[in-house]
């Protein structure tokens, strides 16, 4: 599902984004890199370039996405994410939450 979003992104954004996953360098301690991708998105289309922009569409879609996913998956931290079932060693793999996770923020996108 996420495939389409690669062609857009820059190289130099995909190599910064690899440092959260596994909740930040796959220590599996910290929020879920799908969740925190999602929201370096979102800010990449509605957040602020220059002191004084205004950010509150960012946030409140950040805010709804964050809402979305918790509800989905129950939580939002790798580490708690993984104790329910979802990574390498659980019922679900990652690629499954990232799968949902990038389905719902396209609608939070689109919305």
């Amino acid at each position: 599902m996420g495939e389409p979003l690669w062609e857009q992104v820059s190289d130099q954004i995909l190599r910064m984004s690899t440092a959260l996953a596994g909740g930040l360098g796959c220590s599996h301690q910290d929020l879920c890199g799908a969740l925190s991708a999602g929201a370096l998105i979102i800010g990449s289309e509605h957040g602020r370039a220059r002191p004084g922009d205004e950010d509150s569409e960012c946030n409140r879609r950040v805010i709804e996405y964050r809402l979305r996913f918790q509800q989905q998956f129950g939580n939002t931290r790798c580490q708690d994410l993984r104790a329910s079932g979802y990574g390498s060693d659980g019922q679900w793999p990652c690629s499954a939450l990232a799968a949902g996770a990038t389905h719902m923020l396209c609608q939070v996108l689109a919305e």
